[in-house]
């Protein structure tokens, strides 16, 4: 029963090493999305910045349709001449094609200033996962030590093809490795093995 519960200790101990090595692995994400997130945090201020402008050259250019609309009925209530009339329409079709213009400016810096939204919350939440993961591995980390302390072994997790390691007692100062081919050695014999090295 104790060779059974010891195998299974063994095996959750592996199992963390593996997840821990992915962990490691993905430290460059991290800062791969730092840096995405810092440019488009850029992006986005420089996107509000032509939102301010354009909004603000809509209500100028709105002011002028309203005072070109106002002059074509002043002039038309004081009966103008009709290249006056001409002249204030012609100046009136420029102002609104000036706004329409800009309206679709606006109505792609709004689509853009969307975009980015939606990628800021997607980093913001990519970040959260590697954060978890961060902690996850600060907890793989514990458990390892925890088991290390417990059972004296602390296993080496490069080489995935044999399982390996070294037995530690610090009482006495030694550290031994250990080395074992899963294909050459049953988990009877290496669970065996084991506690011969741990009980020495």
């Amino acid at each position: 029963m104790g060779d059974f519960a010891l195998k299974l200790d063994v095996d959750k101990v592996i199992s963390y090493g593996d997840d821990l090595l992915e962990c490691l692995k993905n430290k460059r994400d991290l800062n791969t999305l730092k840096q995405y997130l810092d440019g488009v945090n850029m992006l986005q201020s420089s996107c509000e910045t032509d939102f301010s402008e354009i909004k603000n050259l809509l209500e100028e250019y709105e002011t002028r349709i309203t005072e070109c609309k106002k002059k074509i009925d002043n002039a038309k209530s004081e009966v103008v001449a009709d290249a006056d009339i001409d002249s204030l329409q012609k100046e009136l079709l420029e102002e609104l094609n000036k706004e329409n213009n800009l309206w679709e400016e606006f109505r792609i810096v709004s689509d853009e200033m969307s975009y980015l939204e939606h990628q800021r919350v997607s980093i913001e939440g990519r970040k959260q996962i590697l954060k978890n993961i961060e902690k996850d591995e600060l907890r793989a980390r514990m458990e390892l030590s925890m088991y290390a302390s417990v059972t004296k072994i602390i296993p080496d997790l490069a080489d995935q093809t044999q399982i390996s390691g070294h037995i530690v007692d610090r009482d006495k100062r030694i550290v031994e490795k250990f080395e074992f081919e899963p294909s050459k050695v049953s988990p009877l014999e290496m669970c065996n093995d084991f506690w011969k090295m741990i009980n020495q």
